[in-house]
């Protein structure tokens, strides 16, 4: 039997929550059905449910929570089973808008019918290629085009008809001279029965060769039918282009003639109007451009012959750009962005650079981004990468206020002009799911006024549920679904039972279990692992504590290396013996991936004077504010208990020893006052308690943050550094619920080895510290000789005396000077006055 100790101690059953095997109706996971629902977070789930149901501007959803507690997996889960009773939305495409190509128009289409539409009009173009041009190859399409080149030929004769004759009459002949690719008539005069320029005619008369009066009368004629001949020219012109716009007109009425019966089968199909007007505008373009039908040879680079430059697709301006294609949805789409980049939340236009290396676009150029493919569903972001994007929360937010977006590309440097389109906005139709913490959505909410009115909905997730056995059940039946999913190996209900205590643990309080399924879960994969380490088929509850261990283990490395310093006397820790103004407090270190405690030793040092209560970490700039809170409600405490019937007149600093990075919390406030007491009274603390909990002014001792882990890092200390049967903890009353101790710290307790002490007041922890009654005033309100309080009342009463008996001292001995000083000037005067 260990020996009982004078002070109340923690009872061994309310050290740690303990989970009986035998109570969970199973034996193993393989004898539950998987969980289906969603627990632990049930005020979440009603909100997410509420803001993705209502169908009004601005009820997108915010879910708060911290990392692990499961928020993107119950809203992937929640959205899964949302989404199911809607409709797949519609498919969305851009095409070209023939009558202004920078404004590309969109359309509309039941979901599925995008992709069977862009293959319509595909197959359609693929007719085209192939049929026009047998159409216009045809013997039907050569003798209409016959019979009206006949018919210009015909009228042409008749200008020239009796023109030669004319031309002979008047002494002259017709001749064709090759004036580049053209061929035109000339009029030239007959001399010696030749043809002759009248420029060489005119250098003969020159010459003497040729009569100049003959030749005046020659050169009249010539210019007379020159003119004649000019005129002709300008009628045979006219009449070419008549012709041509008749052949271009038949071609015309020819093309829209066979095509329109080619898309009659697409009008069928797509019936819709916005359809009808764009396929009779893609007609009408394509018969004023008919040349596209007639590949042409590739163009050769100057210089180099042998290289090709590609040519585009000609028909390209025609073809139709599915922006969204839901052809293989089922239900509304659910896109998790997690990288929402401007681009891939919001989309692009695409830039190429033509032959002439300009930047160029066109409407099948533009891209959806995930806002846009989620039209009909549900985006879910991540609110930290999206603020970390340049210009995507503000685009976020002007979205979902207009409801409509605009492809555009983000260019915020200006390195490239604009695309030079205007895309025809969309109509936003979508929910969108931020998931962020608790802190950046208050931070937002405080200094973005456009929050609340896009986000008007709240989904705050918990980290812990109440425990009860419908918890418990849940847990078991997670972990039967993630053995499911997973293909891992079943548990036994012992390892369930670790488990839940494992997830009791992680939240602090016994009263409540974790909602952390994501490290839930990284336990059941590693108790897993470990199992199969042991070629075991079923998963113990020693494989759950391997994993648990190892976890520690492997985010141990600081602490072992700060407990190695405590043990070769580096960092100095006594943990036996007695010693005045000092006490062995308790801090907490938070790694990130893990929290451990270790006892820090705080000293008080005391004397006459009137600076107060010197906290050294503030002096130094290493103590944080929570912490300088705690040391004034010291002085609060002080003045309340001693101060009534004298003035608080004393110099005392307190110090962390060997602390440098810094102090923060109030957890030590306490232990700060048993070193003050100690120091005033002169009686020394015991070495072998540490202390935890912070005080008010009223001297009750308040609940701390990781009791269990500060605890165990005393506990460990002790072990390394020798341990013996009196060593304990000193805690709050209020943190008992908290506490979940390791397995081996409570056998320790239970045979006696080490002490954990509750304590409610000041009062109560000094006499466990000291061994001495603190005492309580008596009717005359004077404390109970020997006590603690007695001592500490008497030496501020001794320092108020000694402070007021200096100061008189110090006040006489100035009068004496004074009154020195004065006879000395008198008597010099008076010898002053003899001389004169």
């Amino acid at each position: 039997m260990p020996k009982k100790s004078a002070y109340p101690e923690v009872p061994v059953e309310h050290l740690r929550w303990r989970l009986d095997p035998a109570t969970l109706p199973f034996e193993t996971t393989d004898d539950l059905a998987p969980l289906k629902e969603i627990v632990g977070q049930k005020r979440a789930v009603e909100a997410f449910k509420f803001g993705m149901g209502i169908d009004r501007q601005g009820y997108n959803v915010f879910v708060t929570g911290m990392p692990g507690s499961g928020r993107m997996s119950t809203v992937k889960k929640l959205l899964e089973e949302i989404s199911k009773k809607d409709k797949v939305p519609d498919d969305l495409c851009y095409v070209n808008n023939f009558k202004n190509p920078e404004a590309p128009i969109l359309i509309r289409l039941a979901g599925g019918a995008g992709v069977h539409f862009k293959k319509a009009v595909s197959g359609f173009l693929e007719t085209l290629k192939k049929q026009i041009p047998q159409l216009f190859e045809s013997q039907e399409y050569i003798n209409m085009k016959k019979e009206i080149m006949e018919a210009y030929e015909a009228k042409g004769k008749s200008f020239f008809k009796n023109l030669d004759e004319r031309v002979k009459q008047e002494g002259f002949a017709l001749v064709d001279v090759q004036v580049g690719q053209i061929k035109r008539p000339e009029v030239m005069p007959l001399v010696d029965e030749k043809p002759m320029h009248i420029d060489q005619v005119e250098a003969m008369v020159e010459r003497g060769r040729f009569p100049r009066d003959e030749f005046e009368t020659m050169k009249g004629k010539h210019t007379r039918l020159r003119e004649q001949i000019d005129q002709i020219f300008l009628a045979l012109r006219d009449l070419q282009k008549e012709v041509q716009e008749k052949v271009e007109e038949m071609d015309r009425v020819t093309f829209l003639k066979t095509a329109s019966d080619l898309a009659a089968p697409i009008v069928k199909e797509f019936p819709a109007e916005s359809i009808k007007e764009y396929l009779k505008e893609m007609l009408e373009d394509l018969a004023d451009n008919l040349q596209i039908f007639n590949p042409q040879q590739q163009a050769q680079i100057p210089g180099l012959p042998m290289m090709m430059v590609p040519e585009g697709d000609r028909f390209q301006p025609y073809q139709v750009n599915l922006l969204v294609d839901n052809s293989d949805q089922k239900s509304p789409p659910i896109i998790v962005e997690s990288y929402p980049t401007y681009r891939n939340i919001f989309g692009s236009i695409e830039r190429i650079v033509d032959r002439a290396g300009i930047w160029r676009t066109d409407f099948s150029k533009i891209k959806a981004g995930s806002l846009v493919k989620a039209m009909g569903g549900y985006l879910v972001i991540n609110l930290w990468d999206a603020i970390m994007e340049p210009g995507v929360w503000q685009a976020l937010k002007r979205a979902l206020k207009s409801e409509e977006l605009e492809i555009q590309t983000y260019d915020p440097f200006y390195l490239f002009t604009t695309s030079g389109l205007k895309p025809e906005p969309i109509d936003l139709n979508v929910k969108v799911v931020v998931i962020s913490d608790a802190y950046l959505y208050h931070l937002l909410l405080n200094y973005d006024q456009d929050v609340n009115k896009v986000f008007k909905v709240r989904a705050d997730f918990d980290t812990s549920m109440d425990k009860n056995e419908e918890s418990i059940q849940h847990i078991a039946g997670f972990i039967k679904m993630k053995t499911d999913e997973e293909q891992l190996k079943p548990f036994d209900r012992a390892a369930v039972a670790t488990l839940v205590e494992e997830a009791v643990r992680m939240t602090g309080r016994q009263e409540k279990v974790s909602t952390s399924f994501p490290e839930i879960t990284d336990f059941i994969r590693e108790a897993d692992y470990f199992a199969g380490q042991k070629d075991q088929k079923t998963v113990g509850q020693e494989h759950v504590e391997a994993a648990i261990s190892a976890r520690r283990y492997r985010s141990s490395m600081v602490e072992e290396h700060i407990q190695e310093m405590i043990d070769r006397g580096t960092l100095m820790i006594d943990i036996d013996g007695e010693v005045v103004g000092q006490v062995n407090g308790l801090a907490v270190y938070s790694m990130g991936d893990t929290m451990f405690g270790k006892p820090s030793r705080i000293t008080a040092s005391t004397s006459m004077g009137r600076a107060g209560i010197i906290n050294i970490e503030r002096e130094a700039d290493l103590s944080g504010n929570t912490h300088n809170k705690g040391v004034l409600i010291l002085g609060g405490y002080l003045r309340k208990k001693y101060a009534q019937d004298k003035p608080l007149t004393m110099s005392a600093s307190i110090a962390f020893e060997q602390s440098y990075g810094g102090v923060d919390g109030d957890s030590a406030s306490s232990t700060e006052i048993y070193a003050l007491l100690s120091s005033l009274s002169e009686v020394p603390i015991r070495q072998h308690i540490a202390v935890t909990g912070s005080v008010n002014q009223k001297g009750e001792v308040q609940a701390i943050g990781g009791v269990n882990e500060k605890i165990e890092g005393f506990f460990d200390s002790c072990r390394k550094m020798g341990p013996s049967n009196k060593q304990g903890v000193m805690i709050p009353e209020s943190n008992v619920k908290d506490l979940m101790l390791r397995k081996d710290v409570v056998e320790a307790v239970e045979k006696g080895r080490f002490h954990i002490y509750p304590v409610k007041t000041i009062d109560q922890g000094i006499e466990i510290l000291t061994g001495k009654k603190a005492g309580e005033k008596n009717a005359k309100g004077a404390y109970p000789r020997g006590s603690i309080n007695y001592l500490v009342d008497r030496k501020l009463n001794e320092l108020a005396e000694g402070l007021k008996e200096f100061g008189n001292g110090k006040e006489e001995e100035s009068k004496k000077k004074g009154s020195r000083s004065k006879k000395k000037t008198k008597q010099k005067a008076q010898g002053m006055r003899r001389k004169a």
